[in-house]
């Protein structure tokens, strides 16, 4: 066992141990942080924009909805019992390509029919045309009545009439004929068939709907604008319809992200004074077809033309309860709180209406990590990635 003097003595030489060994270890915690690798020194780097004006376009958003360009109900003119349907569910059909057939063989009798009374009528007309001439020859030596003559001349017009009535008769009779080749009045994508071969139709107001076309070559797209915008979008800018139809205008559809790229056709006549808006069509081209009528869309409205604008992207912006901020880096380099009025659209970016002038440093990344006050390094993304590149791997 130890002796008490021997035992203090092992615990002091112990403490001293321990304690010469800690003077080693232990550093201040500057200079442990100044040699952990990868620790930010001095102010914390913020990748900054500068303030300056862009010549841009104003956009604004409003619902939208797609509308045919032409669009045909399909109705038999004729009546009679359907042959032949040429046509599939969905299928685009050109004009004039012929959809079904109701039995034309009426017609057809119709036609020839009236081919032979137009003959005989010609053939009257030809004699009775004879008799009139014979009679104005007749009439000058008094060799005939002057009542025979009138009654020759009359017979020579009422033939002359029985031709025309039996030419009118063929048009009417080809005309039929036709209509029992039902044709597409327009190109476009052909509705699925609601009657069928073997089944009777009728004409008349209430013949019923074969089946319908809708163009798919172009679509319109139809909105409403507010007054507001009307007023300073369009009327300020755009003089006549000429530079109206140049009003840029995008459709996003439900689910896409890509816009799709028309102009206005047409504003309507008048303000609805019930809503203030003034309805809006635009068009565009739609090679593929895959724009069909009925769908909803978002319209982006652009200004007629581009203005000068101080812009800031929207994730350089802040919410603080209704009111919109940014952080900008003033000239000891400090964090400073800068409340902005924002405006429309353009892209990604809005316009400011105050707060910012052309010059001002605004932070664009990491608003998270910033607080008033800091004091910060800026450089802008072409610095920071030449900073990036020089550093050592």
């Amino acid at each position: 066992m130890f002796k008490p003097t021997k035992l203090k003595l092992f615990f002091g030489v112990f403490l001293m141990v321990m304690l010469i060994g800690s003077a080693f270890i232990w550093k201040s915690p500057r200079q442990a942080s100044a040699q952990m690798p990868g620790m930010p020194q001095g102010p914390m780097p913020v990748v900054v924009s500068i303030v300056k004006p862009e010549e841009v376009r104003i956009w604004k958003d409003f619902p939208g909805r797609l509308v045919a360009v032409d669009s045909a109900e399909i109705r038999p003119q004729v009546s009679g019992r359907i042959i032949e349907l040429n046509f599939e569910d969905g299928q685009r059909v050109e004009k004039e390509d012929i959809l079904f057939v109701i039995d034309p063989r009426p017609y057809e009798a119709t036609l020839s029919q009236t081919k032979a009374a137009l003959k005989a009528a010609q053939s009257s007309f030809t004699r009775a045309m004879k008799e009139f001439e014979r009679s104005k020859d007749l009439i000058k030596t008094n060799a005939i009545s002057q009542r025979i003559y009138d009654e020759r001349r009359a017979a020579k017009d009422f033939a002359w009439a029985e031709v025309a009535g039996a030419k009118a008769t063929i048009e009417q009779a080809q005309i039929n004929l036709d209509y029992a080749h039902v044709k597409a009045p327009i190109s476009g994508r052909v509705s699925r068939a609601e009657i069928t071969v073997g089944n009777l139709v009728e004409e008349g107001p209430n013949a019923p709907i074969v089946t319908t076309i809708v163009a798919d070559e172009q679509i319109y797209v139809d909105f409403e604008v507010d007054e507001q915008t009307y007023l300073s979008y369009v009327r300020g800018q755009a003089k006549d319809k000429e530079q109206e139809g140049k009003i840029p205008v995008q459709i996003i559809l439900r689910g896409d992200h890509d816009p799709i790229d028309g102009v206005i056709h047409a504003f309507d006549n008048r303000i609805n004074a019930a809503s203030g808006t003034i309805r809006a069509r635009a068009i565009l081209e739609n090679e593929n077809g895959a724009l069909l009528s009925g769908m909803f869309a978002k319209v982006r409205l652009g200004s007629a033309d581009r203005k000068q604008q101080i812009m800031v992207d929207e994730k350089m912006l802040g919410t603080d309860q209704s009111r919109k901020f940014v952080y900008v880096v003033d000239d000891k380099n400090t964090v400073v709180y800068r409340q902005v009025e924002i405006g429309d659209r353009s892209g990604q970016s809005r316009v400011v209406l105050s707060g910012l002038e052309v010059g001002d440093k605004v932070i664009a990344e990491g608003l998270i990590r910033i607080r008033p006050g800091m004091e910060v390094k800026p450089m802008t993304k072409d610095e920071q990635e030449k900073a990036s590149q020089k550093a050592p791997e």
